[in-house]
């Protein structure tokens, strides 16, 4: 018997507790690499800055569009989990339905049916920008995992040249992926701290 949920209990508050828990799950090529990778939400996060600086580089106005659909572009893996690149070689998510149960009931229900599905279909330029900041943010922890100490990255350099090449959308996103190889993941702090900015530290 199909057990009833209580009629008290709002379906956006359950929405607000289920995407809490993209928190709590790592990105699946965690196991190849054996050590921490970003969650899900962490990696959400970072995708839509990456969208906001690419959309201001194309040229395109609409960022709250952008700024949606970074946040919903992998939300449907809190009931599929995330599917590697190994993984999608045997596996594939139904991740239509996923997205149709999570947002059901929910005031929310528009991001699936207009916001999320224009980023599915990959034909807007909104679309495209998120999908190459998607792809961007993986360069860049790649970058960090390097800097950790793995070996892996360089290993898989000529998958991400063959991303750069021939599956980012945007001219912005192929410069931007050609300016992280040349990055140095420390710059932000070894040039921001103290030491630089404050004549006195240390005296």
């Amino acid at each position: 018997m199909k057990k009833k949920q209580p009629k008290a209990v709002s379906r956006d508050i359950d929405f607000l507790y289920e995407i809490g828990t993209m928190r709590n799950f790592d990105r699946q090529w965690v196991q190849h690499f054996g050590m921490k990778c970003a969650t899900n939400l962490e990696h959400s996060f970072r995708v839509a800055f990456i969208a906001l600086i690419l959309a201001r580089k194309e040229g395109v106005k609409d960022e709250e569009k952008i700024l949606k659909m970074a946040l919903v572009h992998d939300i449907a893996e809190t009931r599929t989990g995330d599917l590697g690149y190994i993984q999608k070689v045997y596996a594939t998510a139904n991740e239509e339905q996923a997205a149709t149960d999570l947002f059901a009931n929910t005031i929310l229900g528009d991001l699936h049916t207009t916001t999320l599905h224009e980023y599915e279909a990959r034909t807007s330029i909104e679309a495209k920008i998120v999908k190459d900041a998607d792809n961007l943010d993986i360069d860049i922890e790649l970058k960090e995992l390097e800097e950790r100490g793995s070996l892996l990255p360089k290993k898989l350099k000529m998958n991400r040249k063959l991303v750069r090449d021939k599956k980012l959308y945007t001219k912005s996103a192929k410069a931007m992926w050609d300016a992280i190889q040349k990055s140095n993941v420390s710059n932000w702090h070894l040039y921001s701290n103290k030491w630089h900015k404050i004549p006195t530290a240390g005296l």
